[in-house]
This record gives C-alpha cells, structure tokens and sequence, in this order.
C-alpha cells in the first residue's frame, strides 16, 4: 500500500472513529437495518415459494381453470419445463418448429436470449505523475463506464420437453423483469488492444488506459431445462408466466427444493448478521453517549471553576488593592511580586511571605512548593489583622 492510500486509509479511520465512534455506530446501525429489511424480504420470498404449488406445464392449465379459493387473485407458482421459441406453438401446424430462434455468432447453438458483454481490462500502473490515480482508483473507478452490453430476444415459452409438441405450453413474460437469467457461456476471449501515441501520454501521468477487451457470450439454449416462478395467469385463453417483484428468483437452474434451501440459508445468515451488527451498534453507541456525556460534563464543571476562580481572583484583587493603596513597609511586601502585602501563609511549613494572589498561583503549580524554605505545601491561609 502506497503512502497515499495509506493517507486516505487514515482519514477514513478517523472519520469512523470521530466523536468516540459514534460516526462507527451509526453506520453500523444503518448496515443492521438494512440487513434487517434484507432479511424481512428473505422470509416472505421463502415463505411465498413454499407455499407456491410445484407443477408440469401440462397441468398448469388446469390448474388456473379451477375455481380454487386458496389462490389470491394472482397465484405464484413454480413451473419446470423446457425452453422453446414462441413461433414454434404459433406455427407449429404449418411449419417447423424452430422457425425465429437466434443463432449465436461463436458456437452455432440456437437460443432465445443472445446476451454480449465487452469488458475493456485497464492497466493499473500509477506512471511518473500518477499519484493521483490513488484517490480515483477509489472514489472515481466506478463512475468510467468499462463495459458494455447488448442483448438480443425473442419470445419464448416453457413446455415437457418429452411430450412436446403434444403437450401445452406456457408463455414467459420478461416485461419489467430485472432477475439474474440461467444464461449459459458459450465464447469467452480475452483480446490484446493495440497501443497508440496517446496511450503513451496517458501511462506517462498515470491515468488509465486499456490494454485489453473481455469479450463474453451468454445465451439461453433451446431444450435447457428450467425452473419458472412468478404469477401465472390466463391471458386470451393462454397461461402466461411474469415475474414477481418480491422474489429473488423468476428464471433459474435450480428446482423448487433447492430454492428453498438457498433462501433458508440466506435468511438465517441475514438473521444473525443482524443482531451481530445491531448488538455492536448498541453497544458502540452507548460507549459513545456515555463518553461524549462525561466529557460535556467535565467541560461544563472546568467551566464552572474557571469562572468561579475568576470571580475569586478579582475579588482578591479588588481586596488587595483597597487594603494596600497606602504605602507598604519594605519587610512586608509580597517576597514574588514585591508590590503587595504579605496576607497567605503556607501550611504546613507556616511561612508568611506572599500576597494573596501569588499564593494562589503557588497552589496551582503542578508541585507546588514555599518559595522560602521550598517544602512542598498542600494549601495557604490568608492572614487577617485585628
């Protein structure tokens, strides 16, 4: 680590712990909640996927057709079957069955769901002015768009892939949907990109530049085998599948056991994640309360005595100078200041050779010490004369 971030590494520490952790705390409190919410989430997917019946697409049909008064007006359900291109059960008495599929460009292998991805690979060296880069490697690294993305669709349906084209079939609705798809890698090729003038310049003051390009395909097969879970209803006479906003899942490899175990998992870590940081929350801000309180306190008290000393030390004063506007005998003056009388004797040596206000100032040495005889004195007493 260089000295830099070595500077922004502290910086960010004592941010966290400013204020006796209290900045510590509150993110801590926010990463509870958060998680808290997480979790909240976790559990009614859980709860809604397991609740959600587990059918063929050949029964899915008659299923939605019953008069089932268990199901809310829009029922979740899991559906597992094969992809196939929508144009196959719109035309399938007149033509063949893969008519609109995709082709992928590197493999060959039709799919409904094209997805490209070139990611640019920059270079990481910092150069002779590069400093800098320290800083915008963590704050401003996100903020340069390095990778771009395309993806191409056609409409697709799930059917039994065995009893196909005998079976039914169920439409897949992708309007809105923002989940993971079960895409499959068919290219991945990482590409050297060739250097230019400007390149040089920008490895010279330590900015980034790419040096190569990640280029990646994805696709969703024809045949792969799949897991739907979402609502499900008729549209024109035909069961149709979308996805639900509150599960995490609408298109996935994984079975409806296997999903269940994966939030089940999820939801416990997020429940204990929980209470570890809201605990450590607690308890970081309390420490914080109490100490910032003590400390207020101690401010509040010092404030009080430097005010009441003050009153004490200009009352000495006035007192001072009204007793000695006269003049003073020579063996009587004050043996600090040699302006005024000799009126505080120091205890316990008993040495009666300061004024009030030096006396004072004797006492709030850090050792303080009779400067006659130069024992150590625990505290003066003014002398009044009768």
């Amino acid at each position: 680590m260089s000295s830099h971030e070595q500077a922004v590494a502290s910086l960010i520490s004592q941010l966290a712990f400013s204020f006796d952790g209290a900045v510590l705390g509150a993110a801590l409190a926010y990463a509870a909640f958060r998680t808290i919410f997480r979790f909240k989430a976790t559990s009614n997917a859980l709860l809604k996927i397991r609740c959600a019946p587990y059918i063929r697409v050949a029964d899915l049909r008659s299923l939605l057709e019953e008069d089932r008064s268990d199901f809310a007006d829009e029922p979740i359900v899991v559906i597992r079957g094969a992809v196939e291109a929508r144009s196959s059960a719109d035309g399938r008495s007149l033509k063949g069955l893969k008519n609109n599929a995709l082709v992928s460009q590197e493999s060959g292998d039709k799919a409904v769901i094209i997805e490209r991805t070139q990611t640019y690979i920059y270079h990481e060296w910092r150069g002779l002015f590069g400093w800098t880069s320290d800083l915008r490697a963590i704050i401003g690294r996100s903020w340069n768009k390095k990778e771009s993305t395309s993806m191409r669709t056609v409409p697709f349906i799930l059917i039994d892939g065995g009893q196909w084209p005998l079976s039914d079939f169920v439409i897949v609705n992708m309007d809105g949907s923002k989940h993971p798809l079960p895409l499959t890698t068919v290219y991945h090729q990482l590409h050297p990109i060739n250097a230019s003038p400007y390149t040089f310049l920008q490895a010279l003051f330590g900015h980034e530049y790419p040096v190569g390009l990640l280029d990646e395909e994805k696709i969703l097969p024809l045949g792969k085998e799949i897991s739907a879970v979402g609502i499900c209803l008729l549209n024109n006479g035909m069961p149709e599948i979308k996805a639900c906003k509150d599960l995490p899942f609408f298109l996935t490899e994984m079975t409806k056991d296997q999903m269940l175990l994966d939030l089940a998992f999820k939801s416990k870590i997020l429940f204990w994640s929980g209470i570890v940081l809201g605990s450590l929350s607690i308890g970081i801000l309390g420490y914080a309360f109490v100490s910032n309180l003590n400390k207020w306190k101690e401010r509040r008290q010092r404030r009080i005595q430097e005010s009441t000393s003050a009153a004490s030390d200009d009352s000495t004063s006035q007192i001072d100078l009204e007793e000695e506007t006269g003049e003073v005998p020579d063996g009587e003056l004050c043996v600090i200041c040699l302006m005024r009388r000799r009126r505080s004797a120091f205890i316990p040596c008993g040495h009666l050779v300061c004024c009030q206000h030096c006396a004072i100032s004797v006492e709030r040495e850090l050792v303080p010490k009779c400067p006659v005889c130069r024992m150590a004195i625990r505290s003066s007493v003014r002398i009044y004369a009768s």
